[in-house]
């Protein structure tokens, strides 16, 4: 009889095969990373982009001692009175430009450079455009500082910062297109919105956010970097072959005009007021913008007479070059090439100094939405890992580095621009490089911000900064009330539509911000029942999914 066989060995199942990972999940890892990456940077960015929307407005309400006249004088005779006050206190000028008053920007200001200054020599002061003096307004970068932030960090040198913000403006132009191929269904949870369903309704938000103005941020960013070409791409402009032609091709895109070599002959200057007379026939009263003079009193002295950018879109520079003598028109520059005219008009949209009132405001919300689209990414970052952390209540490194950081770059830059403005008003008005120390104060506040976002609980830490900037915002036009004479009820009384709609903007962002701490305080966290997944902590991570952040569904 055969001896029994044993049976054979049972083979393991066949572990199925991987799925590749199609084109949606690799965008959606590329989506949330180039986001991650530059989200603090790039929400910075958007947000004093935003309000530099705004730049001649807040530069304003930074000066309050400034009053903007009834009627504004001829373009004309004030620069003209502006150019001889000028050359009255500094005769041996090489050169010097005037910026006239504008709907914007009721005063004047001049820039020039003083050859027995120390450094460079160059100054700037503003001026009364009824009567060619200096005014007496407090020191201030005002809208500048935050339009300049935007572009170039301040604190970095110019070109360091510049190369940052076009790295981040890469990152954000990846995360705009990666975005839109990850979600297919985009245009469809624009219409949706769950509210207080933690990662839910932040995911939610963060679509409709970025749905809302996706034209728009996409021409933001993609113009942003055009803007920049010439920093970023270099290499045309260092192929041609003297300097001559690389001021040339400059010129076709920004107003340059080489002050060139003076004659050494004295010669009187002609009548400013009758260049501009000459350049506002051909163009229309009020369109001039600006006037530069090169080498005045010289036989060789140059005037462009240069025309207003406002009301038209592309920044390509338009002006008539006379002889500064003779007053002949040397040059009628007023149209640039096709690709510079393309550069300018991407720039010119950028900036939105073409827009009107309404138009600006529409920039400014929609600018404002990409700016929450940011910031509601960053958050929907540490909401949606923290439920998948073993112990929520202790985050690894890594984890608590973005939640901080997500803290101080959004609630923490909102208390550091309302600080600006209160610096602005505090610091005495005679205090030597008062516009640096304004600036410097808001450094020190947002370094405060991002310590308390460490130091305290991160629950604790958006309740706190966000109540801060609420209370800095409401309290500031109380402040304004206090010290200067251009209270809210003042400026309604007398029609001040720039003062009591600053101060009304800053009670509506006080009132947003003191909504979003308080739902951040109301707010608690649904617990749902433990899954059974591998692993200690799943039943904590599960019941902690939305602990840290702010409440979404609360409208933060």
């Amino acid at each position: 009889m055969p001896a029994p066989t044993a049976p054979p060995l049972a083979r393991p199942a066949a572990r199925p095969a991987a799925r590749p990972r199609g084109i949606r999940q690799t965008m959606s890892d590329l989506h949330i990373w180039a986001g991650l990456l530059a989200g603090w940077i790039l929400y910075a960015m958007f947000l004093t982009g935003t309000v530099s929307f705004f730049r001649d407005e807040i530069s304003r309400y930074m000066r309050p001692e400034l009053n903007a006249a009834a009627v504004p004088p001829p373009a004309g005779a004030a620069a003209a009175r502006i150019v001889e006050g000028i050359l009255a206190r500094t005769p041996d000028t090489p050169q010097l430009s005037v910026t006239l008053p504008s709907p914007r920007d009721p005063a004047a200001s001049a820039f020039w450079r003083d050859p027995h200054a120390a450094g460079r020599g160059f100054r700037t002061e503003t001026f009364d455009a009824e009567t060619g003096e200096r005014l007496s307004a407090r020191d201030t970068r005002g809208g500048d500082f935050f339009y300049a932030f935007h572009f170039n960090l301040h604190y970095m040198s110019p070109l360091w910062g510049r190369w940052i913000a076009g790295l981040c403006a890469m990152f954000m132009l990846v995360a705009i297109v990666s975005g839109v191929i990850t979600h297919k269904k985009i245009f469809a949870d624009f219409f949706t919105f769950r509210r207080g369903k933690g990662q839910r309704s932040w995911l939610d938000a963060h679509a409709a956010l970025s749905v809302l103005g996706l034209p728009f941020h996409f021409m933001i960013t993609w113009s942003g970097l055009i803007t920049l070409m010439v920093l970023y791409m270099p290499w045309p402009m260092q192929a041609l072959p003297t300097p001559a032609d690389r001021a040339a091709m400059t010129s076709e895109m920004r107003f340059f005009l080489p002050p060139g070599k003076p004659a050494r002959e004295l010669a009187a200057l002609a009548s400013i007021e009758s260049l501009v007379a000459q350049a506002e026939r051909r163009w229309g009263a009020g369109s001039v913008g600006g006037v530069q003079v090169a080498h005045p009193g010289d036989a060789q002295a140059r005037v462009a007479v240069v025309r207003r950018q406002s009301g038209q879109i592309a920044t390509t520079p338009r002006y008539l070059l006379f002889d500064g003598v003779s007053g002949e028109l040397l040059r009628a520059k007023d149209a640039s090439g096709p690709m510079a005219t393309a550069q300018g008009v991407l720039y010119g949209l950028h900036l939105g100094r073409y827009a009107d009132p309404a138009l600006r405001w529409l920039y400014f919300l929609v600018s404002l939405a990409g700016t929450a689209m940011v910031g509601s990414g960053l958050v929907l970052w540490t909401v949606k890992r923290r439920a998948g952390l073993p112990d929520p209540q202790k985050p690894h490194f890594g984890f608590r580095l973005v939640e901080r950081l997500n803290i101080a770059a959004i609630a923490g830059l909102s208390v550091a621009m309302a600080a600006f403005f209160w610096f602005n008003r505090l610091l005495p008005v005679d205090l030597a490089g008062r516009a640096d120390w304004e600036i410097h104060g808001f450094f020190i506040v947002w370094a405060l911000a991002l310590a308390a976002a460490c130091l305290r609980p991160a629950r604790r830490a958006w309740i706190e900064l966000l109540a801060a900037a609420a209370a800095l915002l409401a309290l500031l036009p109380v402040l304004n009330a206090c010290v200067t004479d251009r209270p809210l009820w003042h400026s309604l009384r007398n029609g001040d539509g720039l003062f009591a709609g600053f101060d009304l903007a800053l009670l509506a962002l006080a009132a947003l911000h003191a909504h979003m701490a308080l739902r951040t305080a109301r707010h608690r966290p649904a617990v749902r029942p433990a899954r059974r997944v591998r692993g200690a902590g799943a039943a904590a991570a599960a019941a902690t999914a939305a602990a840290g952040a702010p409440a979404a569904g609360g409208g933060a």
